[in-house]
């Protein structure tokens, strides 16, 4: 049960659709595949981002909308579609959008890579060289983990892992105990490459590789002696990952999730991928093995796992064909040797990642856990890694006698384990673990670090709109504050006593927290600056945010446009909200950019009379953020680094004619294009502005 119920009195017509806006953030990034001003193999890199987006998109929204079907769920979605109308879009959307990705591959980006020595041998063009070459290859690396099942009455339909490479092999013929079998399935084991080098001296050019489906392809019959194989097509099959874990019910949640987890491989089938070659007969046999139907089968042309081709740019050493090499920036306050505490006390800190490193973050953490000085650390967990150097200084500060309490989120998705692993460990050493609170996801970013200075205890906090993850610090753009503030660190104590504790709600001075403050706070802020236009005085709101769609706040912005506020949104993904409609919209205008970075970071502006409030968040506006999730919004106080934000975080992106889209009130999106402006690109000069040189 959450805090807020959804209103349904808005206007369907009013609405963008989410699933259908996912798909379309998609098209966007596959752009960014068909640009040649990109990279060659970062274009590569880019298909292979596009089938993991895919991949996660069916394994949670389109296995959410089936759930829906079968349970023949009356539920209409803000903008006004069934689920059964939903999905029946989403298959068509995404069938187009398969299909240019592959032809994305085919006809552009491997005759492109292939002009330039770097080649995927086709089975049709081996030499003989290389075929005796592939075949060594086979026999002593892959033929000993390979399992063959015939399938016949004693062996029936193995299990198919999700998302694992798998083929369905057509055979005529006995073998040598008389069996006869039509059908067998080669499943590929997971720690065997899906595309393999090939020496120099043998693929006849610099940079050669090999399908591993073209190896199992060319020499399927060595596992079937005697036999005649008629076809050989991969297969592969997405599933439902969603975990059902009743937390209402649960009396240990690590526990139900450590056996739930392993069921995650084997959810019900929501898509099949087969190879363009595939036999009719064989495709009505998987389809039916897998309880699917015609719209959830995807024929590719090349292989049915694009993400597995993602470590071939980090294999090839051809830095003119990738972006160049950035170094992060490093602000002077936390230069290298300094004692972070004290360049914290002369003044807030602002970072913004991954342009300025993540590095002071783990050096305020790594400070922290051997500080004599320091005497208590808490820190909430959404995502941060297998080998997270911050999470081996919360033990290190626990096993130096810290008192550190860690708010691990276990429903991180696809981070389960890894958090799983990492709340153990940290039991382990004696400091306190807890999971947040029964029925919300704990999604804030917050660090607080209390130090005994000068015969008082002294509050250090960190808040940020990213993880606490040095990986993605370098991928994400992402906005860190490092405050010794009293009000705001008295705040983020207040928000950890919430999560640990019990008892009601204490106010807070600068935070906005969701469930409780964040909502109703940005609609207030919104309805405000709609006050401002009306009595004839400036008003303006910015928000910069990956998704927006919760309709309350929707709507705010709605009206805030009649009473002719100017309104920007800079929306990563999806946006329900419909920009520049007459009479509903017109002065709101909808951006999205898409580059080398993972926008990432929600800063929201506000005019407010001319003071420009500025908050930082780890919220985007969606009914899950704003009710069923634990998450922050805090606001820069500093002016100079207030300006720093509406610089770097917002007009940047706003004058950006490289890498933006606009979107019209029907929700597609045009690349803006500025041929007689001069060009700007905010990545490109946060890059030159911040970086480290």
């Amino acid at each position: 049960m959450t805090l807020h119920q959804a209103k349904n009195d808005y206007p369907p017509k009013n609405y963008l659709n989410r699933e259908l806006g996912l798909l379309a953030f998609n098209r966007r990034v596959l752009a960014q595949a068909q640009d040649d001003r990109v990279p060659l193999l970062e274009r590569l890199r880019f298909l292979c981002i596009v089938s993991s987006n895919l991949d996660e998109f069916f394994e949670v929204r389109v296995a959410g909308l089936k759930e829906q079907i079968k349970a023949h769920s009356p539920v209409i979605t803000t903008d006004g579609l069934t689920a059964h109308d939903t999905f029946r879009r989403v298959c068509e959307e995404a069938h187009v959008l398969i299909s240019e990705q592959y032809r994305a591959l085919n006809d552009v980006v491997l005759p492109l890579l292939a002009a330039q020595d770097i080649r995927f041998l086709r089975r049709s063009k081996w030499t003989d060289a290389q075929r005796e070459w592939i075949r060594e290859y086979f026999f002593r690396e892959m033929v000993p983990v390979l399992t063959p099942v015939g399938l016949d009455p004693s062996h029936p339909f193995p299990r198919v892992l999700n998302k694992s490479l798998n083929f369905a092999v057509e055979l005529e013929g006995r073998d040598a105990f008389g069996r006869s079998s039509n059908a067998a399935i080669v499943q590929a084991p997971r720690v065997l490459p899906r595309v393999t080098q090939v020496p120099r001296e043998i693929a006849g050019c610099e940079h050669g590789f090999v399908f591993m489906s073209s190896i199992i392809h060319e020499f399927v019959g060595e596992l079937f002696a005697g036999m005649t194989v008629l076809g050989c097509y991969q297969f592969r099959v997405t599933r439902n990952s969603n975990l059902f874990v009743d937390e209402e019910e649960r009396t240990n949640l690590r526990t139900k999730l450590q056996g739930e987890l392993p069921q995650r491989h084997f959810g019900d089938a929501v898509r099949l991928e087969v190879a363009e070659s595939c036999s009719e007969s064989m495709v009505e046999f998987l389809l039916d093995q897998f309880g699917l139907r015609r719209d959830d089968l995807y024929r590719v042309n090349g292989p049915v796992n694009l993400v597995r081709l993602m470590a071939v740019p980090d294999w090839v050493d051809r830095p003119d064909l990738k972006f160049p090499p950035f170094t992060p920036g490093l602000p002077k306050a936390v230069g290298k040797g300094a004692n972070i505490f004290q360049s914290i006390r002369r003044g807030d800190i602002l970072l913004h990642h991954p342009f300025q490193s993540f590095a002071p973050v783990i050096e305020l953490l790594n400070q922290a856990s051997t500080d004599p000085a320091v005497v208590a650390i808490k820190m909430t967990v959404y995502r941060t890694g297998t080998d997270s150097v911050l999470m081996q200084s919360l033990i290190r500060a626990a096993q130096n006698g810290k008192e550190v309490t860690v708010v691990v989120e276990l429903m991180a998705r696809f981070d389960e384990e890894a958090n799983i692993e990492w709340a153990t460990r940290l039991e382990q050493v004696g400091a306190h673990v807890v999971y947040g609170v029964v029925g919300y996801k704990v999604h804030a970013k917050a660090l607080l670090i209390v130090r005994r200075e000068e015969g008082q205890l002294k509050r250090y906090a960190h808040l940020g709109t990213g993880n606490y993850h040095p990986r993605t610090a370098r991928l994400y753009s992402d906005f860190g504050l490092m405050t010794a503030n009293d009000q705001i660190t008295q705040d983020v104590n207040e928000v950890f006593k919430q999560l640990t504790g019990l008892g009601k709600a204490g106010a807070l001075e600068h935070v906005w927290m969701a469930p409780f403050t964040l909502q109703p706070n940005i609609v207030a802020a919104i309805a405000k600056e709609a006050e401002s236009a009306k009595a004839g005085k400036k008003a303006m709101i910015v928000a910069k945010m990956n998704s927006l769609l919760e309709p309350e706040t929707i709507d705010a912005l709605y009206l805030a446009s009649q009473a002719g506020v100017q309104i920007e949104l800079m929306i990563r993904g999806v946006c329900g909200l419909r920009p520049g409609v007459p009479g509903l919209s017109e002065n709101i205008k909808v951006h999205s950019i898409i580059g080398r970075f993972l926008e990432h970071h929600r800063t929201f502006y506000f005019f407010d009379g001319g003071k420009e409030s500025v908050y930082l968040s780890s919220a985007d506006w969606m009914f899950r953020n704003f009710f069923r999730r634990i998450e922050l919004a805090f606001p820069i106080l500093d002016p100079k680094l207030k300006k720093r934000v509406i610089v770097e975080g917002l007009k940047f992106y706003l004058a950006d004619n490289q890498q933006s889209w606009d979107m019209n009130g029907d929700g597609v999106y045009q690349r803006r294009r500025s041929p007689r402006a001069k060009p700007h690109s905010a990545q490109s000069e946060l890059m030159l502005t911040l970086g480290g040189g």
